[in-house]
């Protein structure tokens, strides 16, 4: 199987956890120390209590917030149409990820939809995707 053309993210010490636990087939999301909180992009400080944030593994489910497909192939090679969307992960409320929705017809993707993490190679870069998953409630 072929891997789409994709813009690759830059490895930066804050945020390369995230593009690179995929490896051990883990989704790894920000959380503070202090009060507990997620917080997603990566940032060093708690934007709720400015505590430390330290990488910790998730359960990888989470539900379609919002989505659009998109049929413009913005890069050569990516192919069209497919799904961009809002995960909302199961661990905290307002906690989305925004990634694409694989494994499924685009038109087939609904507000609510069950999903689960998967990810996709690209040399040191784990890109994390969704499929659906009707295992978990």
């Amino acid at each position: 199987m072929s891997v789409p053309a994709r813009q690759l993210p830059a490895l930066d010490p804050d945020t390369a956890f995230y593009w690179q636990a995929g490896a051990q087939g883990q989704l790894q999301i920000a959380r503070c120390t202090a009060c507990r909180r997620y917080t997603h992009p990566p940032l060093p400080r708690c934007p709720s209590c400015g505590g430390q944030t330290a990488p910790e593994p998730v359960s990888g489910k989470g539900r379609v917030a919002s989505f659009t497909i998109n049929h413009q192939p913005w890069l050569p090679g990516l192919l069209v149409p497919y799904v961009f969307a809002a995960v909302a992960l199961a661990e905290q409320e307002e906690l989305y990820v925004l990634t694409n929705i694989i494994g499924c017809n685009p038109e087939s993707v609904s507000i609510g939809m069950k999903l689960r993490v998967c990810f996709e190679p690209h040399g040191d870069v784990y890109l994390p995707m969704f499929q659906p998953d009707e295992s978990h409630g």
